[in-house]
């Protein structure tokens, strides 16, 4: 054990690992990077987080950087859960739920519990967070919250910060405080503080204050974004002020979280599901046009294509049986309705038949819980076949989270049909169409050099592609390391100075999640690639993108 674990191991609770097997385990998350980390550490609450952080800020006074990382259960796809350095894992301590008030419904949690484990004790009282994402059963709550994760219902019910009341977060310095909205008068007083909080909040309210309109246009023409820092929702037009929408996103980089109270609503288990057999683009756009223009928004609105039903069909045909007796179209839509009011719920439905039947459009609609189940299983499962084919090369997650104003998705369709066509890739795509966003990973094999090489050739392409239609290179997973050398051009020179600003108010020294959302080039990312892909980690669960 080197002598940073021994000193670190005589002042904090929780455990501290530093052999070689430990090590190359936490060495990779779900994204295609790999770096080994110095020292495992188990916190067992707060203080010891915090200790841990002021060790490192000491450290980097002293001209000595020694990174932190936080991580939960490993599945952030983007590689903003691994580093060098200090890396502190939460499941195994800080997994708790806190407080339940069910007469608001506020629920406190620590950051290391089970997001799945949360919504099954939500469920016994008849509530739940609605964005949770496809990945709750094997995730945690921090990291929704790094990731400001959305879902297919994000639609609907927006992403995580939605549902995020206050946090507690240890701050690059060790000291601990809540963010939460504060009044115009409670902000005077936060910033007549002399700590680190107390720059802070006179920092950013600075920087808001002298880049307006830099800070307006940091909002996106679409409907979810994870790129960047939230800094256009700090600062409200009746003074009032929040550092949670900073943190919510950060995935780390600018304190670590240690407790979250968020908001939950109350259940909603009945809902009518049509799924619609679509022949065309031009006709998948029209459709969507058309929902998006409901007054009560659809819960959900998800899409696969016709090349991933193929495959699905070739690998698990029992899949596709009870849904489509006679073969599919080019694309199938998921509709969901789940209003409480029966009469409503009949009412939207009616609608979306009757444009359907108007277009010769064929679908099938149902109330029936078991039918419904069918149908999200199938929708569920045609990405687990995706993810887990036999053959050497494996679905990489390096271009699987960009989103495009909803007028520019049949572009964005053809456009990657067209990208992966002159790549010599084959294309399935599945994603969150209500909201212009599809997921999709290229399959390729990491033991190759041209398949390395092309990896970045797709990036280049497809990032480009994303920015050109207006979009976001990342809905709702996050910048991590992948897609921090695109924030440049995401944001442009002004956008991207002023981010790297808020990441020096918070973190001067540079040492939380040091080399996320914020790198130099693409050629920073080729030393850390991964050898070989797997996730069989995930093999105890049932894993859905």
């Amino acid at each position: 054990m080197n002598r940073v674990a021994l000193y670190l191991q005589e002042h904090l609770l929780g455990e501290i690992i530093t052999n070689k097997d430990a090590r190359e385990y936490l060495s990779t998350d779900a994204s295609v990077f790999k770096i080994l980390p110095n020292v495992i550490i188990y916190p067992m609450n707060t203080s010891d987080v915090r200790k841990i952080v002021k060790f490192s800020y000491q450290l980097a006074l002293k001209g000595k950087i020694l990174p932190i990382t936080a991580r939960g259960l490993g599945t952030d796809q983007s590689g903003a859960a691994i580093g060098e350095g200090l890396l502190l894992v939460f499941p195994a301590h800080l997994n708790k739920l806190l407080e339940l008030d069910t007469k608001t419904g506020e629920v406190t949690v620590e950051p290391g519990l089970n997001y799945g484990k949360l919504q099954q004790v939500l469920l016994t009282h008849d509530l739940f967070i609605p964005v949770s994402p496809s990945s709750m059963e094997y995730s945690t709550i921090g990291g929704a919250i790094g990731n400001n994760a959305g879902g297919d219902r994000s639609i609907k019910y927006g992403k995580t910060l939605d549902y995020v009341k206050s946090l507690k977060v240890v701050l690059s310095n060790g000291d601990l405080i809540e963010t939460k909205r504060v009044s115009k008068r409670e902000l005077n007083k936060k910033m007549g503080l002399s700590t680190l909080e107390g720059e802070i909040y006179r920092s950013v309210d600075r920087l808001i204050e002298e880049n307006t309109d830099l800070v307006n246009k940091a909002q996106l023409g679409v409907s979810k974004n994870s790129s960047g820092y939230n800094i256009n929702l700090v600062k409200h037009k009746d003074g009032s002020f929040d550092l949670t929408p900073l943190i919510v996103g950060s995935q780390g980089t600018l304190g670590i979280v240690t407790e979250a109270k968020l908001l939950t609503m109350p259940r909603r288990p009945k809902t009518v599901l049509t799924i619609i057999s679509i022949d065309g683009i031009s006709e998948l756009a029209e459709t969507l046009e058309f929902l998006k223009k409901f007054s009560d928004t659809p819960s959900a609105v998800e899409m696969v294509d016709d090349k991933l039903l193929s495959l699905v069909k070739k690998n698990h045909p029992n899949l596709l049986k009870n849904i489509f007796k006679d073969g599919f179209s080019r694309f199938v839509l998921l509709v969901e309705f789940d209003n409480p009011s029966e009469r409503l719920r009949s009412k939207l439905t009616a609608k979306l038949t009757k444009y359907l039947k108007t277009n010769s459009i064929s679908y099938e609609t149902s109330v029936d819980p078991v039918r419904i189940e069918e149908f999200w299983k199938f929708r569920r499962s045609t990405t687990a076949v995706l993810g887990h084919q036999d053959g050497v090369a494996r679905p990489l997650p390096i271009i699987e989270d960009g989103i495009v104003p909803l007028d520019k998705f049949a572009t964005f369709i053809e456009s990657l049909y067209y990208l992966f066509s002159q790549n010599d890739l084959p294309i399935y795509l599945f994603g969150h169409a209500g909201d212009g966003q599809l997921h999709l990973q290229p399959a390729l094999d990491l033991n190759k050099v041209g398949d390395r090489q092309k990896i970045f050739k797709v990036m280049i392409e497809y990032y480009n592609l994303v920015k050109q239609l207006g979009g976001s290179i990342s809905a709702e997973h996050g910048d991590g390391r992948i897609r921090a050398p695109f924030l440049y051009a995401q944001y442009g020179k002004e956008g991207y100075e002023l981010l790297g600003k808020i990441k020096q108010i918070f973190d001067p020294q540079n040492i939380l999640n040091t080399g996320v959302k914020f790198s130099d080039n693409l050629e920073s990312l080729k030393p850390i690639l991964r050898n070989e892909y797997s996730t069989d980690y995930l093999y105890n669960y049932l894993p859905y993108v």
